[in-house]
């Protein structure tokens, strides 16, 4: 193989994992659908309580940074709105839950509404527009910030 085939290559594979990397980087954190009737109660992630109106229910591990800004942020969404509860569940201490919700990678979040359904998935850090646009479409437009 002379050089320039062997720069060609080099090149064709720097822009496919380029490519790779805006693709995922565009995906990740960002609200998707859940699967229809996918629910979870308190008791299935050994919580307390949810919130009445919505929960925003994080999976996390000790390791994991990017779960400490996901934290702040679903934190901070949570304190702003009335009903709305921030649950965290550390799978280092539960990794039973990572098969039986389908957790491939933490962050993640569930965003339940007042019924336990899960209405969307956020994979990676979670951005704060969208927890904000994802806890509006379970609100509608009647909530009111605390």
């Amino acid at each position: 193989m002379n050089g320039f085939a062997a720069l060609g290559i080099l090149l064709g594979l720097v822009a496919v994992v380029t490519a790779a990397g805006v693709a995922w980087r565009a995906t990740t954190g960002r609200a998707r659908a859940a699967r229809p009737g996918e629910t979870v109660t308190p008791a299935d992630v050994s919580a307390e309580a949810f919130g009445p109106r919505a929960t925003l229910l994080q999976f996390s591990t000790d390791f994991c940074a990017p779960c400490r800004s996901t934290a702040r942020v679903l934190g901070a969404a949570a304190d702003d709105l009335d009903g709305v509860r921030h649950v965290e569940v550390d799978l280092t201490s539960r990794p039973d839950l990572a098969g039986r919700f389908g957790i491939l990678q933490t962050p993640t979040t569930l965003v339940l509404d007042a019924s336990g359904a899960v209405r969307a998935r956020i994979g990676g850090a979670a951005r704060p527009d969208a927890v904000r646009d994802t806890l509006h479409t379970i609100l509608g437009s009647d909530h009111a910030s605390a």
